[in-house]
């Protein structure tokens, strides 16, 4: 008896084409819903947005407060200008030595030509090459001690695009077009990183999840065009829809019920693409035929 009233529910949820008076799935639509996360912390200066305004994508819709992190950026480039100095009173010190340097080679060029000529002891030659060896040393020297103050410079550097990066993510900028379906902050609230927003979604197109049985597998195809229609007020109103997308494996249906007679009956999920004139809402039933259905 059960085992025969599931077969009878199956199919008149399922047609399988030989009553024209039924649908051939049932669904409801649905949209990809994007929660937008605060990714900075602190008083939300301004939040322009209400629920069903329609947003355009990479649009500044709201701020965090970021005068702690501009006074933060301040302390490191003050930070940065005291190692600058720094490292100009050093290599100042390294154009010194290298002028002083120049001085004696040359005097080292003539020594040795003047030593050549028998005209030069070989203490002056010693004397001279041992004057440009402590130039040169003192010149390495230098540089040695400015590279950890290069390197430090180069670490506030980082921390500033840090900062900078802090900065701009605490501007809320919407990441996609569509309309708003719920607004959880408001202007002067604190926020903490990764806490909701608000919701939005792409109403533009929506996508109807429906059921088939094994039997319709046949007889639909991704890319395939079918009929939608939803309840109106006087007759069903009828959409163009898409099949994009076909589930590879099936599942029971109803899920809710483990008794054996109705575990037998698998069902196949199938994803439908459709236009919306704005007559079309999250969760709403809709009816799928595969042929042109009745007038």
């Amino acid at each position: 008896m059960k085992k025969a009233l599931s077969i009878l529910v199956l199919s008149s949820l399922f047609s399988c084409g030989e009553n024209n008076d039924k649908a051939d799935g049932y669904g409801n639509f649905e949209a990809i819903e994007v929660t937008v996360s605060s990714e900075s912390n602190g008083k939300i200066e301004y939040l322009n947005l209400e629920e069903g305004d329609i947003l355009q994508a990479q649009t500044q819709v709201g701020l965090v407060d970021t005068i702690q992190l501009y006074y933060t950026k301040q302390q490191l480039i003050a930070s940065r200008q005291t190692i600058f100095s720094k490292s100009g009173a050093i290599l100042s010190q390294k154009g010194i030595l290298s002028e002083q340097l120049k001085s004696a080679q040359i005097e080292k060029n003539r020594i040795h030509s003047m030593y050549n000529e028998n005209a030069a002891t070989k203490r002056q030659v010693d004397e001279i090459d041992g004057k440009v060896n402590v130039i040169v040393e003192q010149i390495k020297s230098i540089g040695t001690q400015n590279t950890p103050i290069v390197n430090d410079a180069k670490a506030i550097d980082v921390q500033i695009e840090k900062i900078n990066d802090q900065i701009l993510k605490s501007k809320i900028t919407n990441p996609i077009k569509g309309t708003v379906l719920g607004k959880y902050a408001e202007p002067n609230e604190i926020t903490a990183f990764g806490k909701p927003l608000y919701k939005i979604a792409d109403l533009s197109q929506m996508t109807l999840r429906i059921y088939i049985s094994e039997m319709q597998l046949s007889s639909i195809k991704v890319g395939q065009d079918v009929m939608i229609k939803i309840d109106g007020l006087n007759e069903m109103k009828s959409y163009k829809g898409i099949v994009s997308w076909i589930a590879s494996s099936a599942e029971f249906t109803p899920k809710v019920i483990q008794t054996k007679e109705e575990r037998v009956n698998l069902v196949y999920a199938v994803k439908i693409k459709v236009q919306n004139d704005g007559g079309l809402k999250i969760g709403m039933p809709a009816e799928m035929w595969i042929n042109s259905g009745p007038n």
